[in-house]
């Protein structure tokens, strides 16, 4: 019987099932490579490889790529739109700040391509690493479908629903958050290179095990560049009970410096006044911070410290939380001529209805893009 060690398709198109007496050798179980199976890219070798099993990939594959014909979309409008408009801040090869993203490292990347490091931060769980060769054929068809199911959200409308991921991330063979980074990596064409777990103690000491207060993983990165960039995500508690009873995660944030920053559908919890630490961390170790205006009230970003450009358009938040309505970011929305924005952003996941802030620390800045007065751009004097 002929045996294949691995197979690598891009696209299915005109793609049939195996010929039959054809298998895949059980061989590569890298991250890499599984990070490929999942993304409907590549078919590694796995128990389920047989014709039947690779039928079902396909199929997986065929559903994936019409899914994600739309995130092409926008992530292509963000690279468009992002070089130009954030200048200094899209070139930063620092650190990156994502707090409340969950799994989303679509957008970390697509506004932040050139950072050194990812850090993402949410309530959903790491799970464990995902290994292919505990995955029954039988169970294939209902594992992948989970795996696309927990993908809906942000596929189609740019943001993950936190209580549906409760659910999703819990299901199958594939738990937690590391399958959609899986994902998400391969898809933005990066390479895996190794998949650590690691944990922080309450001085924000970062250790390669487990056993700390705070766990998380670290995954080392190459870009399609060539570049290598570090991906963490932990799993917090971001108020200011949570950072109390837990604050390592905080502290190696602190340790790691200052950075870029995102805010994005982050349920409106910086407008609390139970989440005053992680808001204060922001405002003062973010150069740059883009948000919509689920983030930071606008109210807070106040004296000479900031330079603000607003773009797309300020329709207020979701029914869901609209006593978050910000009369202030409306008056300046109105009083200025906003840059356009070419794709969605936020819960307002329809271009002309969505809105984003660019916040620049002003005593930070290399460069300016937008002078005082010009159209979007408003100094906080």
């Amino acid at each position: 019987m002929l045996r294949i060690p691995y197979l690598t398709w891009i696209g299915i198109v005109g793609l049939a099932l195996l010929p039959a007496g054809v298998t895949l050798a059980s061989t590569d179980n890298s991250p890499d490579t599984t990070a490929k199976f999942l993304a409907g890219l590549a078919v590694p070798a796995t128990p389920a490889d047989s014709a039947a099993g690779t039928d079902r990939w396909l199929v997986h594959s065929a559903e994936l790529d019409r899914a994600w014909k739309r995130t092409d979309q926008q992530l292509a409008a963000i690279a468009s739109w992002a070089p130009a408009f954030l200048g200094q801040a899209y070139q930063e090869n620092g650190n990156m700040f994502y707090m409340f993203s969950g799994p989303d490292f679509l957008y970390a990347h697509a506004l932040f391509p050139n950072a050194r490091t990812y850090i993402l931060c949410g309530n959903e769980p790491v799970g464990a690493v995902p290994d292919l060769n505990t995955v029954p054929p039988e169970t294939l068809p209902a594992v992948l479908a989970n795996l696309r199911k927990s993908l809906e959200s942000v596929l189609s409308w740019s943001f993950f629903i936190t209580k549906d991921m409760k659910t999703d991330l819990t299901r199958t063979e594939l738990t937690g958050t590391l399958p959609l980074l899986y994902v998400f990596l391969a898809r933005t064409g990066y390479t895996i290179d190794s998949v650590t777990a690691v944990s922080v103690d309450r001085s924000g000491t970062l250790s390669a095990n487990s056993s700390g207060e705070t766990s998380g993983v670290r995954i080392e990165i190459t870009a399609p560049t060539g570049a290598s960039q570090t991906l963490y995500y932990f799993c917090s508690d971001l108020s200011d009970d949570g950072i109390h009873s837990k604050p390592g995660f905080l502290r190696f944030c602190e340790n790691e410096g200052r950075g870029v920053s995102l805010l994005k559908a982050a349920s409106y919890l910086l407008h609390e006044n139970g989440f005053s630490k992680i808001r204060d961390f922001l405002l003062e170790r973010s150069d740059s911070l883009v948000q919509d205006d689920s983030g930071i009230p606008l109210r807070f970003f106040t004296g000479q410290s900031w330079s603000l450009r607003f773009c797309g358009q300020y329709v207020g938040p979701i029914d869901v939380f609209k006593q978050y309505w910000q009369p202030d970011l409306a008056d300046q929305y109105a009083r200025t001529v906003p840059e356009g924005l070419p794709f969605g952003f936020g819960y307002r996941w329809q271009p002309n209805r969505s809105d984003l802030i660019v916040a620049s620390r002003a005593d930070r800045q290399t460069t300016r893009l937008l002078a005082p007065g010009q159209a979007g751009d408003t100094s906080r004097r």
